[in-house]
């Protein structure tokens, strides 16, 4: 029941110059938030490497709060890039160097802001640049298709009043273009949540567009 969005800075000690900055978003499937599994102890690993990292907590598309509640989450994070970029220079960061980490369907808003970057979907005055610059994906939910789509999610953001249109729209392997950010991404063999398919999807996807990808699969991992 996320109504109110924010975004925790965790700044290490000593920032490392030219370091880049990451966005990271957690999973739980468009209905609850593993914020502290997949966020804060996330930003305190890459603090540890002297990277200054932003954790996420974005509105979930619970039924009745939201009018277009299926772009909330599209909503939070890129008005999450926005206040970054904007405020870079304050917060010690390289604008141009802003990535985003996403798990499962935290993963999914990552993707959904690579690839629908394009579209504004917040108010930014002045107008930012809204296309983060790499992506790091973890065992991500990336399509709504019915072969291989995380049902979960896809019920939870669209609800039962969905179109052919909105499963494109959403399914992150059916919108990647050539101008998509360098992906990095890691998935388990066994995971029993999030179908393999997903990533081997996107990674093929950004393949043929020649985009710059890296895949990690693990035989075990859940």
């Amino acid at each position: 029941r996320v109504t109110i969005p924010t975004l925790s800075v965790f700044r290490p000690r000593e920032i490392k110059k030219d370091a880049p900055a990451v966005i990271i978003v957690p999973g739980g499937g468009y209905h609850t938030l593993l914020i502290e599994r997949e966020g804060r102890k996330r930003a305190e690993a890459l603090n540890k490497k002297g990277i200054v990292a932003f954790v996420l907590k974005y509105r979930l598309p619970s039924a009745g709060y939201f009018e277009n509640s299926s772009v909330v989450p599209i909503m939070d994070i890129q008005q999450a890039i926005y206040r970054v970029r904007k405020n870079a220079k304050s917060w010690g960061v390289d604008p141009e160097a802003l990535g985003i980490m996403g798990f499962s369907a935290g993963a999914h808003v990552a993707v959904m802001a690579a690839t629908h970057y394009d579209t504004s979907f917040i108010s930014a005055t002045p107008p930012v640049n809204l296309k983060p610059d790499f992506l790091i994906l973890i065992n991500p939910v990336v399509s709504f298709s019915d072969s291989t789509g995380h049902r979960g999610s896809r019920d939870k953001l669209l609800g039962s009043n969905y179109n052919t249109e909105a499963i494109t729209f959403f399914s992150g392997e059916k919108n990647v273009s050539k101008d998509m950010p360098p992906v990095f991404l890691a998935h388990a063999l066994n995971d029993q949540v999030v179908q393999l398919d997903n990533t081997l999807d996107l990674f093929n996807a950004l393949r043929r567009q020649g985009v710059l990808v890296e895949m990690h699969v693990y035989a075990k991992g859940d």
